[in-house]
Formats: structure tokens, sequence, C-alpha cells
């Protein structure tokens, strides 16, 4: 687990709903409203407005449910794909991207006679390589049985440790995710971490809740392990099955809960190599680093330490064999998507189907096209970069970054609650921001790699090789302030704490987040919105904690600190109100980051967008004032629409709200939106002023 990206941007949504009576057209409605708003306000065609009209839900009041007014109509005209799990604005434009790349691969693939060792072969080879069933087929699990025969010869706790070091980098599991890292409290140097590890299943509920459908996933899982045990050809696979899930569950139950791991100050736990064994004497620390190359480090930062000493115990009453066990299992698991078809669908059937809720494989080519954008993804970047990313509008993101810091820096100015020792850190840590738009200045370097086309296995295995020695490398050189945490075709956005940057690929900077043709105000509230909610995360409860270097280290005053906590669990508070399901509800205290992050970036970008207009009235398009497209332009970008396992999946394991009360909950808490809707007390999206949080 890299831990180089924090805040980036998910969408997932549930639908909930309110009616009206009438059923004005959109012009009608809004205008109507936009009469006591802005009664000089001039129609315009020159530029469009960058709202989807045609998603418009006239059945619904604005003031009631803003995200289903604003995207109600897609919502009802547009069902969930079998070989999807979720549909909507992230998810158009990544399947946009999966096009563009899968163009892009497939001419290098029709090239004859590209250069041997080239990066233009190495993509066409691996593409091949995927998309070769025959040769997947003929050579069965035969390119494991090497780590099979390994695991077979191990006779001790020792062999143990060592396989643990020597075999994590595949991606098959086991209790310690090792990685490098920037020290949280040095951010001049690199670090080894450990990560808490060794389930199979999402998070530790899915062992220990009673609720039916944990009780259902975890029977799903048993009769899963027992069945890619008997497609491997390896015998007892329901006792094997048992063996798994009982240490699996005893592993769990020491794992920290994903709140408790948000905690960036309780996370940071830096030991000695020596001393590892205070934390537990049960494992061979010694052999388990060696293994992993980094016995010569001085420390290690431990990121849960209660875990590791429950880990010791369950490592410690386990015998040799049944971790044997455990280990084939997840050998298996780790290549299965890229295994026979018999043993890629029951794959499928569990982690897919009966987890996420999706039906149906993705086609083919679309899983090639993801398995040469997570091997080769900058190879692909540059190409892609280079056919879809236009300079200006790499020129024009610069100008909206630059638009919405001196807006944080006029909002920070602004509070109230903060006092001016606090302020004038924040300052410098805004200013100290690091943006980075479109695509990298330094590309990735893919020399060590070794391809070939009628060995998808091995290139996976290499792909992953060469990818740990480049962690490795790290800790013996500065730091890689060039290196891109997402490739260009990633539609998304992230904020780094500990290098205090915030970075946009080029796959995002498209409507409805970006759109070069329309008037500002939808940009501000679209990109604006996602630009101002990177920055946020430099100021939510754990990227606070970081200063303008990227060090975990507190520049706030006691009391400033005390408040800002009080705003924080006010938002814990609001969020823990919006019910998904029936008795099912957003949990506040693991989305709080998120959350401050949706607030901050549209409460600035709307700042900004006000700066930009320099004084003057924003024209009317669309029957739409400016404001009123600055808020529809934000609730557009949340439009989506998940399946209900995998939206139940990611209440328990993601930190970021439902895309519908993303939109509501940063909605409700703002006095701007409230006067372009003509929200008034007994609307179901008012809430009291002093029930309103301002945070920045």
């Amino acid at each position: 687990m890299r831990q180089i990206i924090t805040g980036a941007l998910c969408a997932p949504l549930l639908l909930l709903g309110a009616c009206s009576e009438s059923n004005p057209t959109p012009s009608e409605a809004i205008s109507a409203m936009s009469e006591t708003v802005d009664s000089t306000a001039v129609e315009t065609s020159t530029l469009t407005s960058g709202i989807s009209l045609e998603n418009l839900d006239q059945t619904v009041r604005p003031q009631d449910n803003f995200y289903r007014y604003v995207n109600g109509t897609w919502l009802k005209n547009n069902e969930i794909p079998a070989d999807k799990t979720s549909i909507g604005s992230f998810y158009d434009l990544r399947d946009q991207a999966d096009e563009d790349v899968k163009k892009l691969i497939s001419e290098l693939a029709e090239t004859p006679a590209l250069e041997a060792g080239s990066d233009e072969q190495k993509v066409a080879d691996l593409y091949r390589s995927f998309m070769d069933s025959a040769a997947i087929e003929a050579v069965e699990i035969d390119p494991l049985k090497p780590i099979f025969a390994k695991i077979d010869s191990i006779q001790t706790k020792q062999g143990l440790a060592t396989f643990f070091g020597e075999y994590g980098y595949l991606g098959i599991k086991n209790p310690l995710i090792t990685y490098v890292s920037i020290d949280a409290k040095e951010s001049s140097r690199y670090a080894a971490h450990i990560w808490q590890s060794g389930l199979g299943l999402p998070d530790q509920d899915y062992y220990v809740n009673d609720a039916e459908r944990f009780v259902k996933l975890r029977a799903g899982y048993l009769t899963h392990i027992a069945n890619m045990f008997a497609l491997a050809g390896f015998d007892n696979g329901d006792q094997a099955a048992k063996t798994i899930m009982d240490l699996e569950t005893q592993l769990a139950k020491h794992h920290w809960t994903r709140v408790e791991s948000r905690n960036s100050e309780k996370r940071y736990n830096k030991i000695a190599t020596a001393d590892l064994a205070n934390l537990t004497d049960a494992f061979d620390w010694q052999a388990f680093l060696t293994a992993k190359r980094i016995a010569d480090q001085q420390d290690i930062i431990i990121n849960q330490p209660s875990f590791i000493q429950g880990f010791g115990e369950v490592f410690a009453a386990t015998s040799v064999e049944d971790w044997k066990t455990y280990l084939k299992f997840h050998t298996l698991s780790a290549f299965a998507s890229y295994l026979p078809s018999e043993i890629d669908a029951e794959d499928f059937d569990f982690f897919s189907r009966q987890l996420q809720g999706r039906q149906e494989q993705r086609p083919r080519w679309k899983r090639g096209v993801a398995v040469v954008n997570s091997n080769l993804g900058e190879v692909i970047g540059k190409l892609y970069v280079s056919k879809h990313f236009k300079p200006e509008a790499k020129a024009r993101m610069t100008e909206l970054v630059e638009n919405l810091r001196t807006a944080y820096g006029h909002s920070i100015d602004q509070l109230e609650w903060m006092t001016d020792d606090t302020k004038k850190a924040a300052h410098v840590k805004l200013a100290a921001f690091t943006p980075k738009i479109g695509y990298p200045d330094r590309w990735e370097d893919y020399s060590a790699l070794t391809i070939v086309a009628d060995d998808l296995v091995g290139n996976i295995m290499r792909a992953r090789k060469v990818s740990e020695q480049k962690e490795l490398d790290k800790l013996s050189g500065p730091i890689r302030k060039w290196e891109w945490g997402m490739t260009p075709q990633t539609v998304n956005a992230y904020y780094s704490p500990t290098r205090n940057e915030i970075v946009f690929p080029a796959a995002i900077l498209q409507p409805p987040f970006f759109n070069m043709s329309a008037d500002d105000a939808a940009n501000y509230g679209g990109i604006g919105a996602v630009i101002g909610h990177e920055m946020g995360h430099g100021f939510d409860d754990q990227g606070s904690k970081y200063d303008a270097d990227g060090n975990l280290r507190n520049w706030w005053t006691e009391t400033d600190l005390e408040e800002f906590g009080k705003r924080g669990a006010n938002l814990i508070e609001q969020y823990a109100g919006y019910e998904v399901f029936e008795g099912v509800n957003v949990n506040g205290e693991l989305t709080l980051g998120e959350n401050i992050g949706d607030l901050s970036g549209v409460t600035i970008a709307y700042k900004a967008y006000k700066a930009s207009l320099n004084g003057e009235e924003a024209p009317v398009i669309d029957g739409l004032t400016g404001d009123q497209r600055f808020f529809m332009g934000f609730a557009q970008i949340w439009r989506s629409k998940i399946v209900e396992e995998s939206m139940r999946n990611r209440i328990v394991t993601d930190p970021h709200s439902p895309g519908e009360f993303r939109a509501l909950g940063s909605l409700s808490n703002m006095d701007e939106f409230y006067a372009a809707f003509d929200v008034k007390k007994g609307d179901a999206m008012y809430l009291p002023p002093e029930k309103r949080v301002k945070i920045w």
C-alpha cells in the first residue's frame, strides 16, 4: 500500500428522492427564482452554460433535493449495464479514457516489427499476452508451480518469515504490507513502512459482523476458497477453506478500523529495526527484512503497532502447515485474472459478482487496457497526452488553480474563528502548494522491464519486480519530486500531504468537470470545486496536521485546534444523519476528511468565481444566473448510480460519502446556495444558520 496519495476523488452514489406538485420547464422554474436574485441580468447566447439541461428533473424542487433536481432525469433514464457496478460523470469519462487508450494500444499492436525492448513493443506485447486466451489456457497454472514448490518446501516459522518478505511484492497476501514512502516527520527522506494486511475479504466487519449480508458473504468466501483449490488440483479444499477463514478471522480481530487508521499521528510509530522484537518476538524480523532487502534500514515506521502485537500472537499459534495452506490460496488469488478461464471466472464470481454486484465480466479488451495502464501507464500516458490534451487546457487550469489559491488566501484572512498566528501558518502552507497539471514533466523509465508476447503471468511478475526495485531504490536517494501517483489517463485527482502537492491528471479535464466552451460558472462549480477539494485536503482534519514542508507537525494554536475540532464534529454529525439504506447511514467519522474537502472546495471555488467577475454581473445563460450555474455545475459532477452490493461495500470501506450526499451536504452549509435557489425554512435542504458548518 503506497501512502503517497490521499484525498483522491471518488464518486460513489445512492439514490434518494423528493417530488413537487408542479412541473415547470427548466427555464421557467429557475428564471422565476432568478428574478428575486438578479433582476438586472442580461441573457446571452455567446457561451454555453455547461449545464446538462436534459438531465433536470422538474418533479423535484431544488430546495428539497438539489442533487436530484439537477440529475434526476438522467437517474431515471439510465440503467447500470451488467458488466458494471456504477455509471455516471466519473465513470463516463473513464469509459472514454479506456476507449482512447484502446486505440493507442491497437495502433501499436498493429504496427509490424516494433523494436525489441522499446516501450512500444512492451505495450503491444503486454496487451497481446493478455488477449491471447488460447495461450493462457494452454499453460494452465504452470507459471505458478515454482511458487507452490517454494511454499511446499517451507519447514519452519523462519521459512515463513522469509517467504513473506521475498514474495510479498507479487501481491501474494500475508499479514504485513511493506512499502516505501516519505517519512511524515522528516519529509526530506524516504522510509520503509509496514501496514496491516492479511485479509482476503475487504475489512474487519466481513469477518466479525453477524448481520445477514456478512454471514452470507462469509459462506460464499468459504465456497470460493474450496472451489479455487479444486480448480488448481489441490486436495481437501473444504478443510483448507475453514483453515484460511479461521486464520483470517483471528487476524481481522486485531486490525485497526478504517477510522483509526485515518489518524496520521497515531499511525506514525518510528521504531528502530533492532527493536521490532519488542512488538513481537514470535516473528523472525531479521529473516523477513533481509528477504525484503531492507535489513540495512536503521528504522521502520509501523502504522498499526497493536496489530503487529496481535499478529505475533496469531503467528505463534498457527502451524506452519496452516500458513502454507493460506499462502497457496492467496498465490492463486493474486494471479487469478491471468490464469485459465475457469479460475478467472471463479475469482470473478466471488469478488465481483457476490461482493460487488457486477453481473458480467467486463469485455476482455477493457481488462487488457487496465493491465497495460497498471504496468506501463506512463508509456500510454505520453501517447494519450499528445493526442487528447491541449496546451490551452493546461494554461487555463494553471490560471484556475492560482485563482483558487488566491481565493483560499482571502478566505483564511476572513475567518472569524481563527487567530492571526494560525492564519499566518496557513498562508505559508497555502503558498507552498505545488500544483501538477495534466502530465509529468519527467516520464517513468521502463527500460529494466522485459515483456514477452506469450508469457502473461511472467510479464506481470517481472513488472511487479521492477516496480518493487524502483521503490527500494528510493531509500538511498532524494525525494522524487517529479513523480506522479496517477497516470495522465486517470480520471481522478489527489493531494499528497507529505509533498504538499495537488495533482490533476489530463483525463479529468473534460466536461462536465472542465469545459473549454462553457462560461466560467459551470467550470468553477466543476473543476474549480475539484481544485478546491484537493487544496482542502491540505486543511482537512488530517492534512492540517502537516506543515508547508510536508512534515507531520502541529502549526495550530491550542484554541484554534479546539475550534477546528468542534466544526469537524458538527460535520460528522450532519453526514451521519444521511441514511443510505434503511438502518444504514453514512459513516461521518470515516468520511470526515473528504467531506471537509468537498465543503472547502465548493466554498472556495465560489469565492474564486465571484472574484473572476471583477465586480461585473454574470450573464444569464439558458435562463440561469451565474450563481445558479455554479451550483448546478457542482451537483452534476456527482451524477452517478451504483449497484446495491457495491454501495454497501463502499459504505464500510470508502472514505468518500455517496455522491448524492457529497452534493447535498456541502450545499446545505452554504448561505450563497440558499440565496441562489430561494431555500427557506421548511424546505428539505434547509439547515438553521447556526447549524451550518463553516470551516474554510
